[in-house]
């Protein structure tokens, strides 16, 4: 699996003023607005397609039992 990098060039920077207006329009959105507009987001920032999205790789976690 290869990994994403973060593609720097499609962002651009903003002034305080310009981040707060942003900020004001997300919060009149619901959770599960936001939280599409944020896969959005990720997809563009990792350059992938947002419908074949990359699958978590699982090997990097392991599971123990909390009970002894």
């Amino acid at each position: 699996m290869q990994p994403f990098k973060l593609e720097r060039s499609v962002f651009k920077a903003q002034t305080v003023e310009e981040a707060a207006n942003h900020s004001e329009y997300y919060k009149t959105l619901t959770w599960q607005e936001r939280l599409r507009i944020a896969f959005y987001l990720n997809s563009v920032a990792f350059n992938y397609d947002i419908n074949n999205p990359p699958k978590m790789d699982k090997t990097k976690f392991m599971t123990r039992s909390r009970n002894k």
